[in-house]
C-alpha cells in the first residue's frame, strides 16, 4: 500500500495536470506554475510543488498522469470548454492495476482537479480520493540552481 499515496499524487498532479486536449490546441500557458496536491483519501497527505512548464512541455504536461511506478492510459481524457475530464487505468511495474477517473475545471493559469482511485490489494477492495489546485505564478521560470558541484 506504500505505493498508493505515490500513485494518488500523480495522478492528481503528475507534474500538475491530467487530461489532454480535446478541440483545444494548448489549454494552458507555459510558464512557472505551483501546485498543491492532497491526498484526501484513505490517508491525508499534502505537497505543493512549483514546477517550469516550457511551450515544449505543454502537451506532456496535460497528456494523463503517470509516474516512475505506475504506467497510466486515459481512453477518455477532454480538456474541451474549460472543463477536464479523465478516465483510465494505471499499471504497476509489477502488473497491479488501478482504476483512475477525474474531473475538474481549467483556465489558461490554472486548474483544479479531483481524482478517485478503485484498487483490489491483498483481497481488500480499497478506494481513494485526491485533489490538485495548480496556478500559473509566473510568465517566466526562475533559473536553475546550480548543481552542488557546480557551487563555489
Amino acid at each position: 500500500m506504500t505505493r498508493l499515496p505515490a500513485l494518488i499524487l500523480a495522478l492528481a498532479f503528475a507534474g500538475s495536470a491530467a487530461g489532454a486536449t480535446a478541440a483545444v490546441s494548448s489549454p494552458i500557458q507555459p510558464g512557472y506554475w505551483e501546485s498543491t496536491n492532497r491526498l484526501l483519501s484513505p490517508i491525508k497527505q499534502t505537497k505543493t510543488e512549483r514546477r517550469c512548464i516550457t511551450p515544449a512541455d505543454v502537451d506532456k504536461f496535460v497528456s494523463g498522469p503517470s509516474n516512475r511506478h505506475y504506467a497510466c492510459t486515459y481512453p477518455t481524457k477532454v480538456f474541451a470548454s474549460g472543463k477536464i475530464t479523465l478516465k483510465g487505468t494505471c499499471v504497476s511495474k509489477k502488473g497491479h492495476k488501478v482504476a483512475v477517473q477525474g474531473a475538474g475545471s481549467y483556465t489558461p493559469t490554472s486548474f483544479d482537479l479531483t481524482a478517485e482511485i478503485a484498487t483490489e490489494f491483498l483481497g481488500l477492495d480499497i478506494t481513494g480520493k485526491a485533489s490538485t489546485e495548480a496556478r500559473r505564478i509566473a510568465d517566466t521560470c526562475p533559473p536553475p540552481e546550480p548543481k552542488p558541484e557546480e557551487a563555489n
